[in-house]
């Protein structure tokens, strides 16, 4: 199986607890988070664009993954863990490079305009990993 994920959701995944935009959002966040979790060694492409997550956005949110705040959020953090949007690695390798490369606390620079970001799980989700753990249960 492989898994479309745009840059930016690298770090949302490490980061979700089951929150979304809607249901149909989480259901499928959850499906892939569960993938990832249980098989680590899933292949991710790295896109640029809309990706496997963007599908599910709801149609009557205000759309956001065209933007272009959106796509250099993307080339951000692919750029901080030495990727390139087009390569295709294992899940496990892009924790490696987290743990390598992103700390808790960068999450608050990176992830700046994230509506998310104050709930702070994004940075637990950073935490666990750079403890060499992997994605944890959902709640």
């Amino acid at each position: 199986m492989e898994i479309r994920l745009r840059g930016h959701h690298l770090l949302c995944l490490l980061g979700f607890r089951g929150m979304g935009y809607s249901a149909a959002f989480s259901a499928n966040m959850t499906r892939v988070y569960n993938e990832l979790r249980e098989s680590p060694e899933t292949t991710i492409a790295l896109v640029q664009g809309p990706d496997d997550l963007c599908t599910c956005f709801p149609a009557d949110g205000q759309y956001h993954c065209e933007n272009r705040s959106v796509a250099k959020h993307d080339e951000e953090v692919i750029r901080r863990l030495g990727l390139e949007t087009g390569t295709r690695v294992p899940w496990s390798t892009v924790l490696e490079r987290v743990r390598a490369a992103i700390a808790p606390e960068d999450i608050n620079v990176l992830c700046v305009t994230c509506q998310w970001r104050s709930y702070g799980v994004c940075e637990a989700g950073v935490r666990t990993i750079r403890q060499g753990e992997g994605l944890p249960p959902l709640p």
